[in-house]
């Protein structure tokens, strides 16, 4: 069974870092891309963040490119989010989603999803 579990959700000042890990469980690594999502009240869901299993390949929203990066730990089954000089605008709850690798496409769909871990940016 795919498994995802978000953390390292929480409160942080403007201008200030985060990281957030998605720990998970149930599937191949190599097989799978691995996607960041937010959704702030009121807002549709926006996909920030991807990674391809396989090559490693990444891609971020122009909405946080220079600021997030995402990685993957192998070892550890984790994807990580580094966010860093961070605004209020990206408060939201954050999801990671999984999906199996399509021949034509780096990222997504995705089939499988956390429960999301809030992440709150304020002074």
């Amino acid at each position: 069974e795919v498994q995802l579990v978000e953390s390292g959700g929480g409160l942080v000042q403007p201008g200030g870092s985060l990281r957030l890990s998605c720990a998970a469980s149930g599937f191949t690594f190599d097989d799978y891309t691995i996607g960041w999502f937010r959704q702030a009240p009121g807002k549709e869901r926006e996909g920030i963040s991807c990674i391809n299993g396989k090559d490693g390949r990444t891609f971020h929203a122009d909405s946080v490119k220079g600021r997030f990066t995402i990685s993957r730990d192998v070892v550890n089954n984790t994807v990580l989010l580094q966010m860093t000089n961070m605004k209020a605008e990206d408060t939201a709850v954050y999801y990671c989603a999984a999906g199996r690798i399509k021949p034509t496409m780096m990222c997504g769909p995705y089939d499988h999803w956390g429960q999301g871990t809030q992440v709150t940016v304020s002074s």
